[in-house]
């Protein structure tokens, strides 16, 4: 397939000042960085992000990765997989020197992203009102776990106590079992997807005003904002939601179903597909004319006679078998795919979802591929993940900070 150059970078020559760890708001800066902009991640200066130390896994160090790393533990899988494209630099702000260089970045920054409990930085001279007397042109992004405001706002937010509190756990998960949280931080992702937005959304309002702005972002907001229509059913009809593992509340068979070997996920959504799923695909004629499963509301009425019905039948093939019968019928089908099938998947392969990228300290890397296609291409990842403090000298330097100032602060931990 022909795919035409990608678009330039968009936000080359943005600068942004990230205060960050773990996984929402790394995911925010990591898409300006994928969108070309120079992320300068700030790290603490004895063991860094968080996520750096949660392994295994982690990669592998190669023989001749660079010397001044060799004290590093390996890079952890985690971190690897949030934070493409950035720069580190170690510092210890709460040292003098080391707000100075801060207070330096920021002057020259467009973008401050920073995920501290909610007032923590304005104490140590760095929140909103401090820096946009430093730069009144910063975009300043708070993400925090309930937002500036508010009784819950001091808290810390954690994407598995947001679930809970938000709405998300009570409806995941089988019925009868209890209450589940989803097997990836959906929450930290969305936030940090909000953020990624709402950054951009204010660069664009600079451009307007010539003033910078105060983003607000939280997971506890940003759960809520996710429930969509199932917070529109309780807001507009008062009704309260509850769980139904793979299945749907209104839409019936729409769930996963057992075959001999593996497992299925089937929709059948309006009455045309559930006549074809039942006597072209399941060959059971019969099914498709039962008054009791004649509408879309009798299907749900009925929704165990049915579903057991379907079961019984899709547990006499395997689910390779019943894959073919699927195939071109119009019916909505999917097979449960574990992580190493889903990358085995034709269409995985086709679209190229993951790229190799070089590390200076593990060799060779797969990682996963940005999202977007922009002119059928995907933007370049044109910097590894960062080994801790990799870029500490060069970030000073590019301050006007000398050699010598650079090992004295080394000497003192202050870098």
């Amino acid at each position: 397939m022909f795919y035409s150059p990608s678009i330039p970078p968009p936000l080359k020559g943005i600068k942004v000042v990230d205060l960050t760890r773990v996984l929402a708001a790394p995911t925010a800066t990591m898409l300006l960085a994928d969108l070309g902009a120079d992320v300068i991640k700030i790290e603490e200066v004895e063991s860094g992000d968080d996520t750096r130390s949660w392994h295994p896994p982690c990669a592998p160090t190669i023989p001749d990765a660079p010397a001044e790393a060799a004290h590093l533990p390996p890079e952890s899988a985690y971190f690897l997989s949030i934070n493409r494209n950035k720069r580190s630099c170690t510092v210890n702000f709460k040292h003098p020197a080391g707000l100075e260089i801060l207070r330096d970045l920021i002057k020259g920054a467009d973008v401050l992203v920073e995920n501290f409990v909610t007032g923590k930085l304005a104490k140590m001279g760095l929140g909103w009102e401090a820096c946009k007397k430093i730069n009144p042109r910063l975009i300043y992004t708070s993400i925090t776990g309930y937002g500036q405001t508010g009784p819950y706002a001091e808290r810390a937010g954690y994407d598995v106590i947001i679930e809970a509190e938000a709405g998300l756990m009570h409806i995941t998960g089988e019925p009868d079992r209890p209450p589940s949280k989803v097997g990836v931080a959906v929450t930290d992702i969305a936030c940090g997807l909000y953020a990624h937005g709402a950054i951009m959304a204010a660069l664009i309002s600079r451009q307007q005003t010539g003033k910078g702005v105060w983003i607000d972002c939280n997971l506890f907001d940003s759960q809520i904002a996710g429930l969509t229509n199932i917070a529109s059913n309780y807001l507009i009809a008062g009704k309260e939601a509850s769980r139904f593992g793979t299945a749907h509340p209104s839409i019936v068979p729409y769930q996963v179903f057992p075959c001999k070997d593996g497992f299925l996920m089937i929709g059948a959504a309006n009455d045309r597909q559930f006549k074809i799923l039942s006597a072209e695909i399941l060959e059971l004629p019969s099914m498709a004319t039962d008054p009791r499963f004649a509408s879309p509301s009798d299907r749900v009425a009925n929704r165990v006679e049915l579903c057991s019905e379907i079961e019984r039948r899709l547990r006499e093939e395997s689910r390779d078998v019943w894959m073919v019968k699927f195939k071109g019928k119009g019916v909505p089908f999917g097979p449960i795919n574990n992580i190493a099938q889903t990358f085995q998947h034709p269409q995985a392969q086709a679209r190229g979802v993951t790229v190799e990228v070089e590390h200076p300290r593990a060799g060779k890397l797969k990682m996963v591929a940005p999202a977007v296609h922009y002119n059928g291409s995907r933007m370049p990842i044109t910097r590894p993940p960062p080994w801790h403090s990799q870029h500490t000298s060069e970030v000073l330097k590019e301050l006007g900070y000398t050699e010598e100032r650079i090992q004295e602060l080394k000497a003192k931990r202050v870098v």
